[in-house]
């Protein structure tokens, strides 16, 4: 589950409700409500599946 960083959005996102791409500054996905962008880490798992974790970029 994600959720956005926008502090007046914050809504709560599942992976399948979202488009993770790089736009020049790493992964992330942009906020389907209000579209902030939030940065994410990609991995791949042992069994070849991909998985993302949320992370907040200090500014």
């Amino acid at each position: 589950m994600f959720t956005c960083i926008n502090q007046s959005c914050g809504a709560r996102w599942k992976l399948e409700e979202v488009t993770v791409q790089n736009e020049g500054q790493g992964e992330l996905f942009r906020c389907p409500l209000c579209g902030a962008r939030n940065h994410v880490i990609r991995s791949v798992k042992p069994d070849g599946r991909v998985t993302y974790k949320q992370v907040r970029v200090s500014r």
